[in-house]
């Protein structure tokens, strides 16, 4: 279990998130939906310890992220909202390093698994500068996911991927999560929160303005889909009064 209590990230003026509470069970998919700048990548990276809370508390299975950071960062695997990383190595030189990183051994057929299933066969000894975005993203989920940690934490994770892929990858969430294992990860594709998310958070603004199942979600907005029910909570009104104003405009 990952509980947050009271996370608040400051940069300047700025809350980037305010005092962020919730919990995330084991075998659960949880998602987290929100505008651009809503809080969804700071939470992440404070769950995989590259960003440090202003204040809060995150434990993993009772035990305090900053206290024991190294032996909980070993049991996440992590895919970053970019894959603009590392661009100097070799897709196989970037799975070796998270190798040696996990302190992996006899790897080698679940590597050669991966790079089947992301289509990435012929391709290991090319530099990612040279890949397409969808290329490198598959090339850093396969690092990510080498090492088959029990927590899986991604940020973004179907963005750029081929049709094939992303649904590859879905199928392997769910998986994941049927063994008992948690997965994280954050979306704007709202069809996909709503195929695979047990529970989801919605943040605005920093803030926490609804954590539960999509189910419980949408019953309180009978006949209404998610993605009406997110722009009703998260967003403008989706009735189209600003479009039709810029429309207006443009006709001057």
């Amino acid at each position: 279990m990952i509980e947050l209590t009271g996370i608040t990230k400051v940069y300047g003026e700025k809350k980037a998130l305010d005092n962020l509470s919730l919990t995330i069970k084991e075998g659960e998919i949880f998602g987290f939906l929100g505008h651009n700048g809503a809080g969804k990548s700071t939470t992440i990276k404070s769950l995989v310890s590259i960003i440090e809370p202003t204040s809060g508390e995150i434990l993993f299975d009772g035990k305090n992220l900053k206290a024991d950071r190294l032996a909980i960062k070993k049991k996440i695997a992590y895919v970053p909202d970019s894959p603009d990383m590392f661009l100097q190595l070799t897709a196989n030189e970037y799975w070796d390093l998270i190798s040696a990183a996990y302190e992996l051994k006899g790897q080698d057929h679940r590597r050669q698994e991966l790079i089947e299933l992301f289509d990435l066969i012929g391709h290991e000894d090319e530099t990612l500068e040279s890949f397409s975005h969808g290329m490198r993203q598959k090339t850093i989920i396969i690092g990510a996911l080498l090492p088959d940690p029990d927590i899986w934490i991604l940020d973004e994770p179907l963005q750029g991927l081929d049709p094939q892929a992303a649904f590859d990858l879905k199928e392997m969430i769910k998986r994941h999560a049927e063994k008992g294992k948690t997965v994280i990860f954050s979306t704007h594709v709202l069809d996909t929160a709503q195929q695979l998310c047990d529970e989801l958070a919605i943040l605005k603004k920093g803030e926490l303005i609804y954590n539960g199942s999509v189910d419980s979600l949408l019953q309180d907005y009978p006949n209404e889909s998610l993605e009406s029910v997110y722009l009703k909570m998260a967003g403008r009104q989706a009735d189209g009064d600003l479009i039709t104003e810029i429309e207006g405009d443009a006709h001057e």
